[in-house]
């Protein structure tokens, strides 16, 4: 798998061909430590006062391998997909050598910080259901009301919780044409492009 990369942040790598390979390796590391700790702007002004640059330089540099590294580890790329990823940057074969060095240096570390970084959402653990419907009353003799009752069981970071849901069957049947629209919805082309943006 590829990694696509925009116009943007082509142009926010652009600068590393312009400074030392060590200078490279640097920025790798102020980028894993902007993933685990956030954005420091003192770092950037002091590199930009060594290499005689404007800090927003250095920062989009820093951002853009910053990116660039996140996206791939959090897609598990091949070394092979990652040199071929970089390559459409144009760098030279000492640089992307360096960049691949980076990456695989530091690919575990960033999905580690990408795991703890990500919001722990419960999962679907159960579902138990129950139709009641009161078949007759002396007050209502025609009418019939049947009731789901729904008992949903949630994971949670290992701890179980229950939610007890109950819903009249037209109720239902509207919610689960909502959900097969959406999921026919995810299907379209229009959609896909969208996605594909947004990965």
């Amino acid at each position: 798998m590829l990694l696509v990369l925009s116009d943007e942040h082509k142009e926010h790598l652009g600068f590393l061909p312009e400074v030392d390979s060590a200078v490279v390796g640097e920025f790798g590391r102020i980028a894993v430590e902007f993933l685990r700790k956030g954005s420091n702007p003192k770092i950037y002004e002091g590199a930009a006062r060594k290499l005689n640059v404007t800090a927003e330089i250095v920062q989009h540099g820093v951002e853009g391998l910053m990116y660039l590294l996140s996206e791939s580890s959090k897609l598990m790329i091949s070394e092979v997909d990652f040199q071929d990823s970089v390559l459409v940057l144009g760098f030279s074969e000492e640089l992307n050598k360096l960049l691949l060095q980076l990456y695989l240096e530091n690919r575990k570390e960033i999905r580690l910080i990408l795991s703890e970084l990500a919001p722990s959402m419960p999962h679907y653990h159960n579902l138990e259901w129950r139709l009641d419907a009161q078949l007759a009353s002396r007050a209502l003799r025609q009418q019939v009301k049947p009731v789901l009752n729904l008992k949903l069981q949630l994971d949670d970071n290992g701890t179980r919780r229950t939610h007890l849901l109950q819903t009249d069957p037209a109720t239902l049947l509207h919610l689960i044409q909502e959900l097969e629209r959406a999921l026919a919805e995810v299907k379209t082309n229009h959609c896909r492009r969208i996605l594909r943006n947004i990965k």
